[in-house]
């Protein structure tokens, strides 16, 4: 009883994580679509610290977001 309790919780941390990281996949590239510029030619060759800063900011609102749904 106890240790099917654990494997479905094991199982949906899984799913959840699998999903969390679709969701990131798809608003990175959404974020990639409606910028009009390459955001990885900003980032990596001309060292835009403020894009790199708005991305990651993207991404935690995004992880609070995913957070927020899984509890």
């Amino acid at each position: 009883m106890n240790l099917e309790i654990h494997l479905v919780q094991f199982i949906l941390t899984i799913i959840y994580s699998i999903l969390g990281l679709m969701f990131f996949g798809i608003g990175y590239f959404l974020f990639e679509k409606i910028t009009p510029f390459s955001v990885r030619k900003e980032i990596e060759e001309d060292q835009n610290t403020a894009l790199a800063v708005i991305i990651g900011a993207v991404i935690i609102g995004l992880a609070i977001i995913v957070a927020a749904a899984i509890t």
